[in-house]
């Protein structure tokens, strides 16, 4: 549908995944500005002011040669004169007319009496507008322009067109307010309790259908019972660990202990398997496989790219090579012929490892006895894929893989009630990676690249999008002033080319015919490069802290010095913070709850990337108790689940299971 007569917004609209009113009324604010107007009297310095006032004269634009600073008199509506600086928004010295009146939001330094802008809005705010949202947007859309589409969606909706799906038990037991109202207040709040009121019907709802998605699954999984099941002959176990040339470490030993523990019960696995890049998930996981291959059973490795899967192979093949075990490689860019190969062999039996991407659920490809289905980086996955691929083979063991680690409680929560292993050390030593935040500085870039050339290296230049918006960057704009300053020793890689392409240029970069990769986050999981001891990432505001932890992962991987260097000009002081908390650790753990706590509403729907489980309303961290309450209210609802009042929710979780779909990077 059409929101609007511009075609710019329209366009910006589309872009964001908004397709109508409904889309638009569930698309919340990320975060508040209050414009009520502050007590002048009783503002100590660098708090935050609002002022009601005058512009007095003409506003003057200095520019410098990174910054610029917009000057402008501000005559409060209490008779107090302010000297205000707005840094970088030279349009402002065209916009301001003298004599106007303006409300003025800023950080008093009280000392030399200025005002930093932070905010300015024509007029006076009136005092239902006080509270205003402030939405994640494109450039191409303006705050004022999105709340006009929203005051649209809101008046053309209704109760029907977005009722309760919380049942009515708990909108009375919590004292909740219908959905309608929580939405229409998210928007256009009359106080802040209006919004916490608001917020509370939307995070409960989406607990408690998370809770209830995660129950289901886990239900169904548990009550199925393996015929047959042979049981794994852990001395056997210790001779293949003993024959490997790499020693577990006691994280490692303990994992494969409870996996096997699991594979020798009556009922399905299914448990997490975390832990940070580099601690050693992939030799547990080929642990495992063995065990499962002790049994009769057929296994499968379902990875999120093709460059995983193929890293995969390559990895268990060669450790695999002496013993008579067949491992094969299936994925969306196989031949006609290959596919068909390898289908038939898969349900002759004459595979005893298969490894892949979705490809591997596909509904031509059939197994003869599939016991264990490993599916790495998870997150990757919406829980109906794992569910089908686990449905392959009539009682498959389940075992997913992390490399984003959170604290175990976390875990629970998030996943749901299934079990957890955690890898917290490493088998080899900690990778000398220095991280960086550094300005749009083209000499000092320029200088670190000949510097890594000059010893052999590789070079990552990471884009946050393959295509731009007005001024930002995209892959094609960075590949090209990088092929021009580098002529012939550029790749580029971005999830949209075909797979000959990308595998041309992941070669190319590889044997360092072209040292310098210009690519998206597609390289966050599967390139396996020990020569790249450089990344630098362009708008790293855009990515989420665990996104950045696993890309800085990708370097520096053979201990030599490596350097992740964040390329930001014109940071706020959030997301200086933000940053900085990979300059200070190279913690996974530490940084994943970082992330977590980060999120706000809208960041997830918006631009965004985050590498962990996407929630639209709630905050993990923040809301860790309502998810424990949801999640004991989920289990009641199903202990009780022919109660009428019940049944819409139940319905709404299965359907979420059944559109649940594969997040392709």
């Amino acid at each position: 549908m059409k929101f609007s007569k511009s075609s710019r917004i329209n366009l910006a609209l589309y872009r964001m995944g908004l397709f109508s009113y409904y889309d638009v009324a569930l698309y919340l604010p990320k975060r508040y500005e209050n414009f009520a107007l502050s007590d002048e009297s009783k503002i100590a310095d660098n708090e935050r002011l609002v002022i009601y006032g005058r512009l007095i004269g003409s506003a003057t634009l200095l520019r410098f040669k990174k910054i610029s600073i917009t000057k402008f008199i501000i005559l409060s509506s209490r008779g107090n004169f302010y000297y205000v600086n707005a840094w970088n928004r030279p349009y402002l010295a065209k916009n301001l007319v003298p004599n106007e009146n303006y409300t003025v939001v800023g950080n008093l330094d009280k000392t030399r009496n200025i005002l930093n802008l932070i905010t300015i809005v024509k007029g006076q705010i009136s005092p239902d507008k006080e509270i205003k949202p402030i939405y994640t947007l494109p450039r191409l859309i303006e705050q004022h322009e999105f709340l006009k589409i929203e005051e649209k969606a809101i008046a053309n909706l209704t109760n029907e067109d977005i009722p309760n799906i919380v049942p009515n038990f708990y909108i009375d037991k919590y004292r909740l307010i219908d959905k309608y109202d929580a939405i229409k207040n998210a928007h256009f709040p009359t106080s802040y309790s209006s919004i916490k009121e608001s917020h509370r019907h939307l995070k409960y709802e989406e607990c408690l259908l998370f809770s209830l998605k995660s129950l289901l699954i886990r239900e169904e999984t548990k009550a199925i019972f393996k015929h047959d099941n042979v049981l794994i002959d852990k001395s056997k176990i210790e001779k293949f660990i003993g024959d490997l040339p790499y020693i577990l470490t006691d994280d490692q030993k303990n994992a494969v202990g409870e996996i096997i523990d699991d594979m020798n019960l009556e009922t399905s696995m299914y448990r997490l398997l975390q832990g940070d890049v580099g601690s050693g998930k992939t030799l547990v996981s080929l642990i495992a496989l063995y065990a499962n291959y002790l049994r009769g059973n057929q296994g499968a490795i379902m990875a999120p790219t093709e460059a995983l899967a193929k890293q995969h192979y390559a990895y268990i093949a060669k450790l695999l090579q002496d013993k008579n075990i067949k491992v094969a490689l299936l994925l969306g860019s196989s031949t006609l012929k290959e596919r068909s190969a390898v289908r038939k062999a898969l349900y002759n039996g004459e595979i005893d490892i298969i490894i892949g991407t979705h490809v591997l659920f596909s509904k031509d490809i059939d197994y003869n006895s599939l016991g264990l289905v490993i599916i790495d980086e998870q997150h990757k996955f919406g829980v109906n894929q794992r569910h089908l691929l686990a449905n392959k083979g009539e009682s498959s063991d389940l075992l997913m893989l992390s490399a984003t680690p959170i604290p175990r409680s976390l875990a629970l929560t998030i996943y749901g009630d299934l079990d957890v292993s955690t890898l917290l050390s490493f088998p080899f030593a900690k990778k000398d990676v220095e991280t960086l935040i550094v300005a749009n500085d083209t000499k000092k870039i320029d200088s670190m690249i000949k510097n890594a050339l000059a010893n052999n290296g590789r070079v990552y230049v990471i884009a946050p999008r393959i295509e731009g918006i007005d001024d930002e960057l995209s892959v094609s704009k960075l590949f090209d002033i990088y092929a021009k300053k580098y002529p012939l020793k550029v790749a580029l890689l971005h999830g949209k080319l075909d797979e000959d392409d990308k595998n041309f240029a992941l070669t190319d970069f590889k044997n360092g015919e072209k040292p310098i990769l210009v690519s998206t986050s597609v390289v966050e999981v599967g390139i396996d490069i020990k020569e790249a001891n450089l990344m630098l990432v362009y708008e790293p505001s855009f990515f989420g802290l665990a996104s950045l932890h696993q890309l800085r992962g990708r370097i520096g991987r053979n201990g030599q010095k490596a350097y992740f260097v964040m390329v930001a000009d014109e940071l706020d002081e959030d997301e200086t913070n933000k940053l900085n908390v990979l300059v200070q650790t190279n913690d996974g753990f530490k940084i994943a709850e970082e992330d977590l706590k980060r999120r706000g509403p809208g960041e997830l729907i918006g631009k965004r990337q985050s590498g962990l489980v996407d929630f639209a309303y709630v905050n993990i961290i923040n809301d860790y108790k309502m998810f424990v309450i949801s999640r004991e209210d989920a289990k009641y609802i199903l202990k009780n689940r022919n109660y009428t009042d019940f049944l819409k929710i139940i319905e709404q979780a299965k359907k979420s299971i059944d559109e649940d779909v594969f997040l392709d990077v």
